[in-house]
């Protein structure tokens, strides 16, 4: 199979972010995307971002245009909010985010009338009906498909990195799992989902592909559901390991830190110069520690299984990126790494709120609402349920 890859410019950036519909009142999930959806069609068919519908009738997605900057891709995804709220704010409907929602069960969610979804539904039965998760992908432009691969793999690295900063789903139908992201297992369970297969070259990942279509594992391309993947049709690789994150400003920086790496990444080639590695045994060690323990995680980060707390290492690699961040025009989103760091990200803040409500999972919906927002911080919230 020969699979052609899109020329893109380097280091432009594009955002997905899946968001949840609930009710106000109770917070519970409201399956009525559709119906959202057919309102803002017209009012919005001129726009660079998109709004669209997922697997789920609870769910809508927002993306964005392809961005010159982070700065660029993020103001597309706030007018997208902005012209969502329009139709959900006088219908009782709230947006929010996180990998999962705290108490909803999955088999009062309703599956989206479109052949592609039914189809996975019908191959992948229980665990594709359990399918009630919420990410986020980020785009970043490749010029050189010989450079795709190799910083996938590099990239594999950093997945840890990326999945405890974004961590959001420490609840799962209503129980505590007691992992800081527990959509990272639950998604890992669709075929051709997980960690990228570690392979040498673009030509390889063609000869994959047409094993994967030959036999009938997938369509196309666009059914390589990995945590990091190429996307040929974009001319990006595209960051998918990501919980669903609860605010812009968080969005934002984890966007920055994605294009940053890239960026990086393609200049240590562009200087024939060796990309990190660690071997898929130590990849798929690091993508559980993530999920168990979020940005509490120790994490292996070379070859000769070094271990290295997470913060630690990506307050290291922050520090060797930075300049590059500047030159990418997304410094201040970059810095918003720190917030994330400083708080212990959304799935201790989520824990945070139902300790402090003596475990009421309505009152962790309402605490996602606010963030979504941009309403109380933390503690202000806590101080209010104390009260």
């Amino acid at each position: 199979m020969t699979l052609p890859f899109a020329p893109s410019t380097r280091s432009s950036v594009g955002l997905e972010w899946e968001l949840m519909l609930a009710d106000r009142e109770t917070g519970d999930l409201v399956g009525r995307a559709p119906e959202i959806l057919d309102l803002v069609e017209d009012a919005t068919a001129l726009e660079r971002f998109t709004v669209t519908g997922e697997l789920l009738t609870n769910t809508v997605e927002v993306t964005s245009g392809v961005g010159h900057t982070v700065a660029e891709a993020v103001d597309d995804i706030a007018d997208a909010i902005g012209a969502l709220r329009a139709q959900t704010e006088p219908r009782g409907i709230e947006l929010l985010c996180a990998g999962s929602h705290p108490f909803a069960q999955w088999y009062e969610q309703q599956v989206t009338d479109k052949t592609r979804y039914h189809t996975l539904i019908e191959r992948t039965q229980w665990w594709g009906r359990n399918m009630m998760i919420w990410g986020i992908h980020v785009h970043v432009g490749v010029d050189d498909v010989d450079k795709v691969i190799p910083i996938v793999n590099a990239l594999t690295v950093y997945l840890p990195h990326l999945q405890a900063l974004s961590a959001s789903s420490p609840f799962w139908a209503g129980e505590r799992t007691g992992y800081a992201s527990n959509r990272a297992l639950v998604f890992q369970q669709l075929p051709t989902a997980g960690l990228p297969w570690q392979l040498k070259d673009w030509a390889e990942f063609e000869r994959y592909l047409d094993d994967m279509v030959r036999t009938g594992v997938m369509a196309d391309a666009s059914e390589v559901r990995w945590d990091i993947r190429p996307a040929p049709r974009w001319g990006t690789v595209e960051i998918r390991a990501c919980d669903g994150m609860s605010t812009l400003p968080e969005l934002a920086a984890v966007a920055a830190l994605a294009q940053t790496l890239v960026e990086h990444f393609s200049r240590l080639l562009d200087e024939g110069r060796e990309l990190p590695g660690i071997p898929p045994w130590f990849a798929r060690e690091n993508k559980w520690r993530a999920a168990r323990y979020g940005l509490d995680a120790r994490v292996i980060v070379d070859h000769r299984g070094t271990q290295r707390h997470v913060v630690e290492h990506l307050r290291e690699t922050m520090d060797e990126i930075a300049d590059i961040a500047a030159e990418l025009k997304c410094a201040r989103e970059f810095a918003g790494l720190e917030t994330i760091l400083a708080t212990g990200g959304s799935s201790a803040r989520q824990i945070a709120v139902a300790e402090a409500a003596d475990g009421d999972l309505r009152e962790v919906v309402q605490h996602l609402v606010r963030e979504f927002r941009g309403g109380p911080t933390l503690r202000e919230h806590l101080a209010a349920l104390r009260v």
